[in-house]
């Protein structure tokens, strides 16, 4: 677990990164916002390295970066598409960060500087490290704003309609001095991002020393 958890904090887009920050701070007011968010981020960086690294000897250097994002709308339509049609209440949630993956920094990111350089095996490993790593983050996020903003952690509940389950529990006391709703705040998303990084920071810190 431990050499897990090192693997995908090595260089989380997120904590050591400060990367996708945008959706970080948009979606994650419950635990189950965070690592869909972080799965369809996850999916479409996948599809997006392996066939950037199949294709990326034949495009000219001078049109790649818009031939890139073409790649990677390709999948955000495709994802969205499936996402309107299976799971509409979770469409609604994401709204327009879902879409705005074709933007994000991190996929463009790793296609130009991993996925172009590197062939498929080593793309897709780099893919699942990264697209975890940010899964982990928005997760942890969503987790700790939910937690503290509603007293509850959902894990299913916009994806019920598949799963045929609503998973969301009541962690503290209805009687005790949580919930605070500062947390579900975008002031709140900003003070756990940032209590996050420094504690996450300070421990990747004490492991290097």
């Amino acid at each position: 677990m431990k050499k897990f958890l090192k693997w995908i904090m090595d260089e989380n887009p997120l904590f050591v990164l400060c990367l996708g920050m945008c959706p970080a701070l948009a979606v994650t007011t419950t635990f189950e916002n965070g690592y869909l968010m972080g799965l369809s981020v996850l999916i479409v960086l996948l599809f997006s390295n392996i066939v950037v690294s199949l294709i990326s000897k034949v495009i000219d250097n001078h049109i790649r970066i818009p031939a890139y994002i073409m790649i990677i709308a390709t999948f955000v339509t495709i994802l969205e598409i499936i996402i309107n049609t299976y799971v509409e209440p979770l469409s609604k949630t994401l709204g327009i960060y879902l879409p705005l993956i074709v933007v994000n920094c991190i996929i463009l990111g790793r296609a130009l500087s991993y996925a172009s350089n590197n062939k498929v095996v080593p793309s897709i490993i780099d893919a699942f490290k990264i697209g975890l790593g940010y899964t982990f983050a928005l997760s942890l996020i969503g987790l700790v704003r939910e937690l503290l903003g509603n007293n509850t952690i959902t894990i299913m509940d916009r994806i019920s309609n598949l799963t045929g389950y609503i998973m969301k529990y009541e962690i503290f006391p209805s009687n005790s001095v949580i919930p605070n709703q500062l947390f579900l705040s975008p002031a709140g998303a900003f003070l756990t991002m940032g209590l996050l990084l420094g504690i996450i920071n300070a421990l990747r810190r004490e492991d290097i020393k």
